[in-house]
């Protein structure tokens, strides 16, 4: 088999598509035929050796895949060979397969292509963990989603709508802020006028209760002067590039919080309370409520110009890797 191995850590041009080793399942592992594997921006960390935790080369990057199971190891229950399934990875999903272990993959609704299945994982599982287990919100609070049109944040949009909240949705185009509006925000925000304060304050006169941030830099200090008493305030990641400084004292005067996202290591964690989650929202799917935007969908060959596109916030919504040429075509027929 075929995957994207990185040598030596880099831009996403450091990628090679080389053989090796097929994967075998042990105890508790299953072994994934990959369809379609997300692309995500802590992936281009990883290669570069910026992300929070770093992994050394060689490595290959993709944290969510699609596909159909192939083997399982010993003690796994509840799937089996055949079975069309998603998969939080962690690492190794720019492949033609990959080892999983069996707590992190979730069997997929008949109606969910592999294509949307690919893009589901990180970004919903994100979303969702940060806006219903650390932020509890709740129907009628008002959520500002910063950097709304990327995967993380059109997803939170999305969710944030379906549990019944007002939704601010902040990003830098007309066509990123239409397609948030698409997704469920009831109200959209500007970034390239520079005066998210002024917006803020005639949106949300009384301030908003949770502030969802995927992007961190220049707008976190004003996003945190915007919370509400008791307002919640989400850190996702740092997309700009810049971890904001925030100002504590912002926090004590509204008798708010600063809570920390990371969802992956969350996860590991808790899995039963992930899965839970997961089929929640595969509820919400079968029922139209969440609609991943697929930006685009490349060949598994072409995983750095991929990886560039996202690491560039080029994307609305998701990127996708399809390992065959006729991935999109066989979803569309239903066929695995």
């Amino acid at each position: 088999m075929r995957a994207h191995v990185a040598h030596r850590l880099g831009t996403p041009r450091v990628l090679r598509f080389d053989e090796v080793d097929t994967p075998t399942p042990g105890p508790g592992q299953i072994v994934i035929d990959v369809r379609a594997a997300g692309v995500n921006f802590p992936d281009g960390l990883i290669v570069a050796g910026t992300y929070q935790t770093r992994t050394e080369p060689p490595l290959t990057p993709g944290s969510e895949v699609a596909g159909v199971v192939v083997a399982v190891g010993a003690d796994v229950s509840g799937v089996g060979p055949g079975a069309r399934v998603l998969a939080f990875t962690g690492m190794g999903g720019y492949a033609e397969r990959v080892l999983v272990a069996a707590d992190m993959v979730f069997p997929i609704p008949d109606e969910m292509s592999f294509v949307d299945a690919a893009g589901f994982p990180v970004a919903y599982g994100t979303s969702f963990h940060a806006l219903v287990d650390r932020a509890d919100l709740r129907k009628d609070e008002t959520v500002l989603v910063l950097g709304a049109s990327g995967g993380v944040g059109l997803a939170a949009v999305e969710i944030a709508a379906a549990l019944g909240a007002r939704v601010i949705a902040a990003a830098s185009s007309e066509e990123k802020r239409r397609l948030c509006l698409e997704h469920g925000a009831d109200e959209v925000i500007d970034y390239s006028e520079g005066a998210l304060q002024e917006q803020l304050r005639r949106l949300a006169p009384g301030g908003v209760d949770v502030v969802y941030d995927p992007v961190g830099g220049e707008h976190a200090q004003t996003a945190v002067r915007a919370l509400a008493w008791g307002g919640r305030y989400l850190t996702v990641g740092y997309a700009s590039g810049d971890i904001p400084r925030v100002g504590m004292n912002r926090l004590l005067v509204c008798g708010g919080s600063l809570l920390g996202v990371l969802w992956g290591a969350w996860a590991r964690r808790h899995p039963a309370s992930n899965a839970q989650n997961m089929a929640r929202m595969f509820e919400w799917y079968a029922r139209g409520e969440l609609r991943p935007h697929i930006h685009a969908v490349h060949p598994l060959a072409d995983a750095a110009a991929a990886l560039e596109v996202v690491m560039g916030r080029g994307a609305l919504g998701k990127v996708i890797l399809a390992t065959t040429t006729d991935t999109v075509e066989r979803d569309e027929r239903g066929e695995s």
